[in-house]
């Protein structure tokens, strides 16, 4: 285990005005191939998780968020590696969205999200989000 790589990820839960939640459908060639997730990805050094998370959204979807709340911190460990996620609501601020990472994405009500086959890091924030209200300023 003490050779596995560590590695810290950012999700953004976006929620549009309809209180609909952005779901992100992973590339079938990389880890956790076609499974579902928060729009985010790696905390380089140097940058905060929140600097992380604007700069993902932009490469990744080609849009711009504010980051909100934090919802939670969870550890999984993968076959490839141990993931920290730490999820943060967000709100689209602008731009269209483009998946130029992902293969699919939805817009999906909160109790329905559950019904996605998720990433397992995901899970416990999707428990948490299904439980909570808001968070659009």
């Amino acid at each position: 285990m003490a050779d596995k790589k560590y590695i810290r990820v950012v999700g953004a839960v976006i929620v549009n005005s309809d209180d609909e939640i952005l779901c992100a459908q992973r590339p079938e060639d990389k880890n956790l191939a076609l499974k579902w997730e928060f729009p985010g990805g790696k905390v380089e050094t140097g940058e905060t998780e929140t600097e992380a998370l604007v700069r993902e959204l932009e490469e990744e979807m080609e849009c711009r968020i504010d980051v909100l709340d934090k919802i939670t911190t969870t550890i999984h460990e993968y076959d490839f590696g141990i993931v920290e996620l730490t999820t943060y609501y967000a709100e689209l601020l602008a731009g269209e969205i483009k998946l130029l990472e992902h293969v699919d994405m939805k817009w999906m009500s909160r109790e329905n999200i559950g019904d996605l086959d998720w990433a397992p890091a995901d899970i416990p924030a999707i428990e948490m989000i299904q439980t909570q209200k808001g968070a659009i300023k």
